[in-house]
């Protein structure tokens, strides 16, 4: 297997090197955890050297492994896996094994090794994929066993935002693999998944403006998406162009002047309203004025005149929320 591995391992490596804090949300999904987000991490070394028994060195490069200092150093590894295989978890208990040695710690009669939290992500999966798998060491004092759970690319769009699982939408487009022919050769079939990662770039938009994502984070997760879609319908070239193009910008060409006037979708109604109350907030925050935000907002002045006069009841908390009440009310 090379080093590098599959274009979507890159990506899977690439988006924990650059934004590590998005796989919280997911150890949360994965392991059950209460973790808030705004933990300090610490980004473990992916490449480990194993001697084999000729003697030779083998260089092992693992997907992702993070640690948790604010909870004793705990680690989390995970590996993302394109299409099953027997061998994965094998795999997975050669890595888990050299970080457990990388930091044993010894005494002079004892030698305490401590495994990571292992988890696999199955982009593609099947019938037969199971929902964990297990690691049992049979040693002269016992038998120790462990499970290292299995996530399946099968969450919907409205999952990945209600739990934050950002991390998996560059691999969204899996879950459509299967209908690939019928998308390709139907301009229907093909609008339905253009309509959702249409959604996806909205919905990144808005995070962005409220901000619960920054800038940076939108785009890198625009690109890898973009990535994982060109490579995946290498061989479809309908619908490499269309999502590809979605993901590349067509859409967000005029995205930033009508987010804000159309909506995401009905239900995101009071969404927008707060992205405008958040952006005219900053800029009153800037000391502009109401002609000036109207402007630059290419807003209608009477909004604004609301807005502005709501916001300053509330100053200089400025609360978003109260505001939205205000102009409600």
């Amino acid at each position: 297997m090379p080093d590098t591995g599959t274009p979507y391992d890159d990506v899977f490596r690439t988006m924990t090197t650059d934004c590590p804090f998005l796989l919280i949300p997911l150890i949360n999904e994965v392991f059950g955890e209460q973790y808030t987000g705004n933990e300090e991490i610490t980004l473990l070394q992916n490449e480990h050297f194993i001697k084999l028994t000729d003697n030779t060195i083998k260089k092992k490069v693992t997907d992702s492994s993070i640690s948790l200092p604010e909870d004793n150093g705990r680690i989390y590894h995970f590996e993302c896996q394109s299409t099953p295989d027997g061998e994965i978890i094998i795999r997975i208990f050669e890595y888990a094994s050299q970080m457990a040695l990388e930091g044993a710690y010894a005494s002079s009669n004892k030698l305490v090794l401590e495994y990571p939290h292992s988890a696999i992500l199955y982009l593609r999966h099947n019938s037969n994929t199971p929902d964990s798998m297990e690691i049992t060491i049979k040693t002269p004092g016992g038998e120790v066993s462990y499970k290292v759970p299995v996530v399946k690319m099968e969450y919907s769009i409205d999952e990945i935002f209600e739990k934050k699982l950002l991390f998996l939408i560059p691999f969204y487009i899996f879950c459509y693999e299967k209908e690939f022919p019928e998308m390709e050769n139907s301009s229907i079939n093909l609008k339905k998944a253009e309509e959702e990662f249409i959604t996806i770039t909205r919905t990144l938009d808005y995070m962005c403006l409220n901000g619960e994502i920054t800038e940076y984070t939108k785009c890198m997760l625009s690109d890898m998406t973009k990535i994982v879609i060109e490579n995946i319908t290498a061989k479809y070239k309908k619908i490499k162009e269309g999502l590809g193009g979605i993901m590349g910008g067509k859409v967000l060409e005029y995205e930033a002047k009508t987010i804000l006037k159309t909506g995401i979708e009905q239900g995101m109604k009071c969404g927008m309203e707060k992205a405008l109350v958040f952006m005219v907030v900053k800029k009153i925050k800037k000391g502009k004025g109401i002609d000036v935000i109207s402007e630059e907002l290419e807003e209608d002045k009477e909004k604004i005149v609301k807005i502005f006069n709501a916001a300053m009841e509330t100053a200089p908390g400025y609360d978003i929320d109260k505001i939205c009440d205000i102009i409600n009310g």
